[in-house]
């Protein structure tokens, strides 16, 4: 007989599944927009910042729309679909991991979750609204969530 307290399995903690499904969204939207982004390529979107321009009645010239029209061609656009495409797909297989309860997918996730948290705390001190403070609560669960799952882990 087993003098050790009764420890239940980590991967029965339901938030590992909630965590994982939130991943897998940001995972699928951001491979969505990765491929969104090659098929309009850069042409549209330099159309799109111009019209934005027009809009909003901004120097053609000067401010940060300006400057991003210059800076959008062929390869930067490649560039930044596949820096997205790598973040999606990043997203997706932590979200692998933490569907099958792998500890190097609570670790990901707890780290990748915990580099926001401060500009989550920069956003609530500068923009006092719910928003920010609900964005802030959700990662600070995350964390939580799968710290506790890696202390779990590593008393069993």
């Amino acid at each position: 007989m087993s003098t050790k307290p009764y420890s239940p399995d980590p991967r029965a903690h339901p938030g590992l599944h909630v965590i994982a499904l939130l991943e897998a969204a940001k995972g699928t939207l951001a491979l969505l927009a990765a491929t969104g982004l090659e098929i309009v390529g850069p042409l549209w979107l330099q159309n799109q910042v111009m019209k934005l321009i027009r809009i909003f009645n901004l120097d053609p010239d000067h401010g940060p729309l300006p400057w991003l029209l210059k800076t959008i061609s062929p390869d930067s656009v490649h560039l930044a679909a596949a820096a997205i495409l790598a973040y999606g797909m990043l997203h997706v297989v932590e979200a692998w991991g933490l569907w099958r309860a792998k500890a190097w997918a609570s670790v990901l996730g707890c780290l990748s979750a915990a580099i926001y948290l401060p500009i989550d705390i920069y956003a609530v001190m500068r923009h006092r609204g719910w928003i920010a403070w609900g964005v802030l609560a959700i990662n600070l669960l995350v964390v939580g969530v799968l710290a506790r799952d890696l202390v779990r882990r590593r008393n069993r």
